[in-house]
C-alpha cells in the first residue's frame, strides 16, 4: 500500500501512528481548535479509535478522506494533521484540510504544510485541481488560503447544519497551472 511521506524544511507529513495519540488528543480535544472543523472535541478513547480506523484507509482511494500527521521534525512531535480526499469521480481532483495544534499556531506551520502538500499533489502526483471548503467565519484559514494563491470560487449561504446552527462556507481552489505560474 502506498504511503504519504512529505518533507518540508521543518515538517514531516506522514501516516498517523498510535504513538501520536497524546499529542493528537491534546489539540483535538480543544474547543477552539475544532471550532470550524467538521469534527467535535474528542475523548482520548475517540482519538485512539480514530487513529486505528484511519490506519485502514488507503491513500488516493476515490471519495475517502484520509488523515495524515504533521510532525515537527526538530522535536519529533505531532503538531497537527491534514486530510486528503481524492474526488469520487476523478482522482485528478483533491480536497484538503489542515488542523494545527493551538500550541503551534501563528508560527507558519500551516502555510509550510499546505505548500508542501500542494507541491506533492501538483508536482509528484500530477493533480489537476485542489479544493478547500472553509467556514465563512474562519478568518485565519481564509487568509492562509489567499496567501498561498488559492482563489475564492464560491460562497455558500447557510449550506451546512453545523454544530447546532446553520453555517456558511467559501470554496477555494487552485489549478496546477496556477501553481506552476507561482513557482
Amino acid at each position: 500500500m502506498e504511503r504519504l511521506n512529505i518533507h518540508t524544511k521543518r515538517l514531516a507529513i506522514r501516516d498517523l501512528e498510535l504513538s501520536d495519540l497524546s499529542d493528537f488528543h491534546n489539540y483535538r480535544s480543544n474547543p477552539e481548535v475544532v471550532k470550524y472543523q467538521g469534527f467535535d472535541v474528542m475523548t482520548i478513547e475517540q482519538a485512539e479509535e480514530f487513529i486505528k480506523a484511519n490506519s485502514t484507509m488507503q491513500f488516493c482511494k476515490a471519495g475517502e478522506w484520509v488523515q495524515y500527521g504533521i510532525e515537527n521534525i526538530e522535536r519529533g512531535q505531532l503538531i497537527g494533521d491534514c486530510a486528503l480526499k481524492f474526488d469520487q469521480h476523478d482522482t485528478r481532483i483533491a480536497e484538503i484540510g489542515i488542523t494545527i495544534s493551538h500550541l503551534e499556531q501563528r508560527m507558519g506551520f500551516a502555510k509550510e504544510a499546505l505548500l508542501g502538500i500542494l507541491s506533492f499533489l501538483f508536482e509528484r502526483r500530477g493533480i489537476h485541481r485542489v479544493v478547500e471548503f472553509v467556514d465563512a467565519e474562519n478568518i485565519a484559514a481564509i487568509n492562509l488560503l489567499k496567501s498561498t494563491g488559492f482563489r475564492q470560487e464560491g460562497h455558500f449561504i447557510e449550506n451546512i447544519y453545523f454544530k447546532g446552527k446553520w453555517g456558511s462556507e467559501f470554496q477555494y481552489a487552485m489549478l496546477k497551472r496556477e501553481w506552476e505560474m507561482m513557482k
